[in-house]
């Protein structure tokens, strides 16, 4: 039988005016907006629909923005007619969106705790200290190699295990800067610099995830509704007590998306529908499978392009 997934993208998918299309035409994406802002004590649906884009860049308004963007659409999604997913996963920050569309975490509990997620990550190294690169087609048997020569005695590891043919790095500037010079000489397309604030996802952020672990245990939650796929190990949770421990065993490891996309495969799935702002995940799961079909949902417009709701 046919599965189907939903998929929730984290940053990087950030532009200003994103949501506000969803606001204007769905009143269930609206309600999402209101009950962020409430949950924030400021008006998070201005910064989404107007920026200004220095202030929506900031990590810690970039989170809560695509988790409340993201949200939306899921809801509007519903409202629409569309069944809730055999299957959820989200890439990064996107797991907190899968999350609350599983049912397993309140959405206001989860902006609250994206804000903050943001602020410790920000803080967690000083600006210019890290850095993050997106290495293309290097050859994978190469990696560990290319890491261990430039690591000289700074960090540098694997972020982001996107697709066959794209693995994200991070760690110290110095050190990523070696290991995109060393990549390209070992056989990679491209290694570009990523325009981040910090090295997510490597032991640099550690006191990130330190920090976040009482915000996380004072968060109820639920068993899941569908299960989920999650970002630390790439397999599949079902409890509340598995989803919180994979959002804080995620801060400082990798995310293992081609595993996960793999996985959703293996389960059946057919069809997913990337939710939320940008269709990045889209392009890579076309890259892990291209035998799944991949539709986007982030704006009014892009109704007319999925299947019929009842499909």
């Amino acid at each position: 039988m046919s599965k189907l997934a939903y998929l929730f993208p984290g940053q990087g998918s950030q532009f200003a005016g994103m949501g506000k299309a969803l606001a204007e035409t769905y009143p269930a994406a609206r309600e999402v907006f209101e009950e962020a802002d409430q949950a924030l004590g400021f008006a998070l649906s201005a910064l989404c629909f107007e920026g200004p884009e220095e202030q929506l860049k900031l990590t810690e308004n970039t989170q809560p923005a695509i988790l409340s963007v993201s949200v939306a659409a899921y809801r509007a999604l519903l409202a629409l007619g569309y069944p809730k997913a055999d299957y959820v996963a989200g890439h990064s920050l996107g797991e907190y969106s899968a999350l609350v569309a599983a049912g397993s975490l309140r959405f206001a509990d989860a902006v609250r705790i994206v804000r903050n997620r943001g602020r410790y990550m920000q803080e967690a190294v000083p600006a210019g200290t890290g850095a993050m690169a997106a290495l293309l087609k290097l050859p994978l048997e190469k990696l560990g190699s290319v890491l261990a020569e430039a690591a000289q005695g700074e960090v540098v590891t694997a972020a982001n295990l996107n697709s066959p043919d794209q693995v994200v790095i991070a760690g110290h500037a110095a050190a990523v800067n070696r290991a995109a010079e060393l990549a390209k000489a070992a056989g990679a397309k491209r290694a570009v610099l990523l325009p981040v604030s910090a090295p997510f996802h490597c032991p640099l952020m550690t006191p990130a995830q330190q920090r976040l672990r009482v915000d996380l245990d004072a968060a109820t939650f639920a068993d899941l509704e569908v299960p989920l796929v999650n970002n630390w190990q790439g397999k599949l949770v079902r409890t509340g007590a598995e989803a919180r421990e994979g959002l804080y065993q995620q801060v400082p490891n990798p995310v293992q998306w081609t595993d996960s996309m793999r996985l959703l495969a293996a389960e059946g799935v057919t069809r997913a529908v990337e939710i939320g702002p940008g269709a990045v995940l889209s392009g890579l799961l076309k890259n892990i499978d291209p035998s799944v079909a991949t539709f986007k949902f982030g704006d009014p417009a892009d109704a007319a392009k999925l299947f019929p709701p009842a499909g």
